[in-house]
């Protein structure tokens, strides 16, 4: 892309992160993509196919596109701080986008890539982690990781960003580096310390 069209193209993603700050995403066209960035609507399918490619562009910008070097680096969790930073840092921005819905919303955009990142990942460590293909593919390792990162987004975002990225990724880290039955065990030592806390105080 040479460094014309890139400005072009630069300015086309501009316009539309100040549109979704003021208007709702159904409420944005073309063409009020194409004034903000003072440009012919023609110009617009000289590079995206729609307004959804527009946001998906950005989300893969903003968020995924700096994560890669970290993925290619095997820092699988230093990636996703990243990825969570990003998000909190444009908050304004991803409290709108998150209600774009249908085929192609802002969920399936975010599903999509993580799931592509956790590929990558997994090609980092060969194609046999721990014979789990045996039971399960790659392709369905990855879409169940990236479906659970993708709902703890969402609903982050949903509740309106209130928790810090770093420590996000910390409740991240701790639920996916135990298992279920590492998860029931200590939520009963947690409820039989709260017995025996709730009997001491009635004696």
């Amino acid at each position: 892309m040479n460094s014309k069209r890139e400005d072009v193209h630069e300015a086309l993603l501009e316009s539309f992160k100040k549109l979704i700050l003021k208007n709702n995403f159904d409420k944005i066209t073309i063409k009020m993509i194409t004034d903000g960035a003072g440009l012919i609507r023609p110009t617009f399918y000289n590079h995206f196919a729609d307004k959804y490619e527009v946001l998906e562009q950005i989300c893969y910008n903003d968020i995924f596109k700096g994560s890669e070097m970290l993925i290619n680096n095997k820092m699988p969790y230093e990636a996703i701080h990243y990825m969570f930073s990003r998000i909190e840092n444009n908050k304004e921005f991803y409290i709108k986008a998150i209600k774009v819905t249908g085929q192609n919303s802002f969920e399936e955009i975010i599903s999509s890539n993580l799931t592509n990142m956790f590929k990558e990942l997994f090609d980092q460590y060969g194609n046999n982690p721990r014979n789990y293909e045996e039971q399960f593919s790659i392709d369905d390792i990855a879409e169940y990781y990236s479906r659970g990162l993708t709902f703890i987004i969402k609903r982050w975002i949903e509740d309106g960003i209130k928790v810090s990225a770093k420590a996000l990724t910390k409740k991240y880290e701790i639920l996916v580096t135990n298992s279920l039955d590492d998860i029931i065990h200590k939520r009963i030592e947690c409820t039989n310390r709260e017995k025996l806390t709730i009997k001491d105080n009635t004696i």
